[in-house]
């Protein structure tokens, strides 16, 4: 169960996102061949706060917690799986959604950031079906509402029983009066291409909608009688397999407990570090560089299991992003350190580029390139300092395009014979690590002029000092030892003593440039559009729907539409 018996300050509980299945409370995972079920089965008295049950299959955060772990231990424990099963443990009924209890009350900050996890967690799924080759069918058996039909959504195949009680259904407008949180406004049009006016209709009906309407109107791809439903998914999951690209052979990597420590200040793993400064209201996160350089091949990888730099590093910054996303509320800056041998880190890289074929390989870079997304979809500002002995090599370096503001030191500081700081771009950089919006980060960067892409990848493998990283537009700005410790201490007052929630508006639009996609309008909707709704009395207040939900009592609204 995710959480433990530690408390924050203001007695808030500590939200630990680190679990395996030997300890899931809600999920089953069994794996037969290059099929996997994942059965989800919620303990109603295991909610991860006090206060509410979690009955007909509801979730919260804990729930999701299971989900994601299972689904990234699919992706390396298991290369022989090839379609995952989604289905229900309970009958006559598939998933409830989110907890209503546990939304009324939850804090605002908890719900946004649930809402905020749960998207990443079913963008997780259709990025394993795209990336992995592993394929997702769900099985609704009973009633699909809510986040349980945003859920299936995020799948491949949908198939649902024929038996008049089955349907889905999105009724968050009409009973709750918020939004869908998980995307299911999106992906109903998007993704399933629903026509707007039967959206319209669907999205504000409370029963759903069940049999051959939600066939033809594209919320499902096939129902089924309850006779006849697990032969009909026994043809899906041999037609799925099939055509599956997953490539995997041998035995997969367990993904072994981080070695961590948390205290009152700090978070220490094997090569990430965060230090915690509440009353500057900053959080330094600095990676450190192997010792050695990569493997001189794949069974060296493989040797290495869970232990390969790439891999252990992308896990320890994934761990301490949700750590500081839920447990350190009142942080505003997240900075960004390296120090290490940057040869090693470029040899890394190099690996990562040469073996990408490889199916592990191929699981470590999509595990960059989503760790990479969930810290550019944090709201917290962003900073980089690329200092003396930092290693912003390639995969590193991403973390520099993707700071609010990136600051490098031209030289060495006086006293310090480190050597002086050098950005070194890699093939990573041009490709592997796309945005939400699908565009790299350097691609984002200079959408003003191509040729400036093209003068910077020009520049791969070239160790750049601060003058040559400002001109070519890698860092906002190169400073000197006179002017570096002013500089960034100014900047970093002036930005913490801002409002959250102006900079979190503004961060989110700025940092997105260029196209959208079904993704991004996912991330944009929910943080403009619920974030806000979460705020109104409508759905919040005493009166309001979210509260009065199950009483027998009406909300009570404020009709004046803004």
């Amino acid at each position: 169960m995710a959480g433990d018996d530690r408390v924050l300050a203001g007695g808030a509980k500590y939200i630990d996102f680190q679990t395996e299945p030997q300890r899931y409370r809600h999920w089953k995972l069994d794996v037969a061949g290059d099929v996997a079920t994942l059965t989800m089965d919620v303990d109603e008295n295991a909610g991860l706060f006090e206060g509410y049950q979690l009955k007909l299959n509801s979730y919260d955060l804990g729930v999701d917690i299971e989900l994601a772990d299972a689904v990234q231990r699919l992706r390396f424990e298991h290369p022989e799986v090839k379609v995952v099963v989604m289905r229900s443990g309970k009958n006559r009924v598939f998933c409830a959604g989110a907890n209503i209890r546990m939304l009324a009350g939850s804090t605002h900050a908890h719900k946004v950031n649930f809402c905020k996890f749960t998207n990443e967690t079913r963008n997780g799924l259709e990025d394993s079906s795209e990336n992995s080759g592993q394929s997702f069918i769900c099985v609704v058996n009973g009633t699909a509402a809510g986040g349980g039909y945003e859920l299936a959504l995020a799948t491949d195949h949908i198939m649902m029983a024929d038996d008049g009680a089955a349907a889905v259904a999105l009724p968050e407008v009409p009973l709750l009066a918020v939004l869908p949180g998980t995307g299911g406004l999106t992906r109903v049009v998007d993704k399933r291409k629903v026509r707007r006016d039967h959206a319209d209709f669907f999205c504000t009906i409370e029963e759903g909608i069940k049999g051959k309407r939600a066939v033809q109107w594209r919320l499902v791809d096939e129902i089924a009688p309850n006779s006849k439903l697990e032969g009909k998914l026994a043809e899906r999951v041999k037609e799925f397999a099939a055509k599956s690209k997953r490539n995997g052979a041998g035995k997969g990597v367990a993904l072994t407990k981080l070695n961590r420590t948390v205290d009152d200040s700090a978070i220490r793993y094997d090569f990430v570090s965060v230090d915690i400064d509440r009353n500057a209201r900053i959080a330094t996160i600095s990676i450190k560089a192997p010792e050695t350089a990569a493997p001189a091949d794949i069974d060296g990888m493989i040797a290495q299991g869970a232990a390969f730099w790439p891999l252990q590093v992308a896990r320890e910054l994934d761990d301490a992003i949700l750590h500081l996303r839920l447990n350190e509320l009142g942080i505003a800056m997240l900075v960004f350190k390296s120090h290490g041998d940057r040869a090693n880190v470029v040899s890394y890289d190099a690996f990562l580029d040469a073996n990408k074929a490889h199916w592990l390989v191929n699981e470590i870079r999509h595990y960059w390139k989503r760790v990479l997304k969930r810290i550019d979809v944090t709201s917290r500002t962003l900073v980089t300092l690329v200092e003396p002995g930092s290693c912003f090599v390639g995969t590193l370096a991403e973390l520099v395009f993707a700071a609010d503001r990136s600051y490098m030191l031209i030289g060495q500081k006086q006293g310090d014979n480190r050597p002086p700081p050098a950005i070194e771009l890699t093939a990573m950089n041009f490709g592997p690590y796309p945005m939400s919006h699908g565009l790299t980060r350097l691609q984002s960067r200079f959408q003003a002029d191509p040729s400036d892409l093209e003068r910077a990848q020009g520049a791969i493998g070239k160790a750049l000092d601060a003058e040559e990283a400002e001109e070519l537009g890698l860092v906002t700005f190169a400073l000197d030892d006179i002017d570096w410790d002013d500089e960034v201490r100014v900047f970093f007052e002036e930005r913490t003593s801002f409002s959250p929630d102006g900079l979190t508006g503004m961060e989110a639009n700025l940092r997105f440039v260029g196209p959208e996609t079904m993704e991004s309008k996912i991330f944009s909707r929910l943080t403009a559009w619920q974030n806000w709704i979460f705020q109104r009395p409508n759905a919040v207040g005493e009166d309001g729907a979210l509260r009065r939900y199950g009483t027998g009592q009406k909300a009570q609204f404020d009709m004046t539409r803004v």
